[in-house]
């Protein structure tokens, strides 16, 4: 995959973080609280936590992206290689304007996808509430380990992206970009929690999240269409 690939990956979780902030602001504060309550407070403490949160997260990210790429190889194998790569690079940017829109608050059907991957996070989410309150950054990286399956559509339309990556190593390095795009809205939540919620909350940093993440769908169906017209 060209590096402009995973480029637009990290852009599109940086500006995904309104969406990553309200589905991971929860449990980021839960750390920051925890940070207080059983180490000693202060900034060190608390980043602490949160990058082993982080750690945990990123590495299923990687994980689940090496996972879809595989898918994307066998798929190749059994039929032809470069229709299957631009159809799934198609719905990949399909879900990306789907995400967009979600952000932007323009359209929220995408709800009804997440809801769909409740299912996997029934199974998962008892497992995690074991680890609350958090007392170590190593019941911080484990509760990473499971939030990062966590229903999400950014994280679904990311994830149909790295299947058309065609390999293990090029899945997991599309999604490690794109968890790489999540962190510094994730770290700066846990470290200036209420002045980025406030700033966040803002419908023109919405609006202009929402906008960069649908102009990059629509480019990516742009590069798809020309590859299928050839």
């Amino acid at each position: 995959m060209h590096e402009f690939t995973y480029i637009t990956a990290f852009t599109v979780g940086l500006m995904g973080g309104v969406h990553c902030a309200g589905m991971c602001g929860g449990i980021v504060g839960a750390l920051s609280f925890a940070s207080q309550q059983h180490r000693k407070p202060g900034f060190f403490a608390v980043i602490s936590l949160l990058l082993a949160y982080n750690f945990g997260r990123l590495f299923s990210y990687t994980l689940a992206g090496g996972l879809f790429g595989t898918l994307g190889w066998l798929l190749t194998v059994w039929t032809d290689i470069q229709f299957i790569q631009v159809l799934l690079q198609i719905i990949a940017a399909l879900f990306m304007l789907m995400m967009g829109l979600y952000i932007s608050g323009w359209w929220t059907g995408l709800v009804r996808l997440e809801k769909a991957g409740d299912i996997i996070w029934q199974k998962i989410q008892p497992f995690a509430q074991k680890l609350l309150p958090v007392k170590t950054w190593r019941h911080a990286m484990l509760l990473g380990l499971l939030w990062g399956w966590l229903p999400c559509g950014l994280v679904y339309s990311v994830l149909v992206w790295s299947v058309s990556a065609g390999s293990f190593q090029q899945g997991a390095l599309l999604m490690l970009s794109f968890g790489l795009g999540t962190l510094p809205n994730l770290l700066a939540m846990g470290v200036f929690a209420n002045q980025l919620r406030q700033f966040i909350q803002k419908q023109g940093v919405r609006y202009l999240a929402g906008g960069i993440i649908i102009l990059f769908a629509l480019w990516n169906l742009f590069l798809s269409a020309n590859l299928l017209a050839r």
